[in-house]
């Protein structure tokens, strides 16, 4: 999850206090990376996000997950105007106080109109594999049969992920 607008560390913990209340127990968490936006922004007006990865243990199906997550970013004040996980449409990149993405869900392959897991482009965006990486270096990506740390070192997206430090 990340965002760019507003207090972004206070919003990173409130969303993982919501995960816990409304989704499950948070496994583990990786540490907070501020990265330079990705997509189409104007990167020299742009605020950086504070992106981060969570293990989260739940009951839920990945759908109902999902609902959870759109719920928890409409809460802290997310409007989103697109599909939850969709196309490449300018309204994909826009700044976002926080967002919450399905990456992996147990083994799971899922593809229906609103949830496409694994995530489609988490093997192209540094931002999801850094985090992911430091909790889940040996996981297999179920479809490319690879693990996150192998997905990392192949990654072409050169973005910076600098540490952020915050308490979460």
């Amino acid at each position: 999850m990340g965002g760019n607008e507003g207090n972004r560390a206070a919003l990173l913990q409130e969303a993982t206090d919501f995960i816990r209340q409304r989704v499950g127990s948070v496994v583990c968490c990786s540490r907070v990376y501020e990265t330079a936006p990705w997509g189409k922004f104007d990167c020299a007006t742009t605020q950086p996000f504070l992106n981060m990865a969570m293990h989260v243990a739940t009951r839920l199906d990945a759908y109902d997950c999902l609902r959870e997550c759109l719920e928890i970013e409409r809460l802290l004040g997310r409007h989103r105007k697109e599909s939850p996980q969709g196309g490449e449409s300018e309204r994909t990149y826009t700044s976002r106080p926080i967002d919450i993405d399905l990456i992996l869900f147990n083994d799971e392959v899922i593809d229906l109109p609103d949830l496409t897991i694994p995530h489609p482009r988490m093997h192209l965006r540094r931002f999801v594999l850094q985090p992911l990486c430091d909790i889940a270096p040996t996981t297999v990506h179920p479809v490319l049969k690879k693990n996150i740390y192998q997905l990392l070192s192949e990654c072409e997206d050169y973005c910076s992920c600098c540490v952020y430090c915050c308490s979460l």
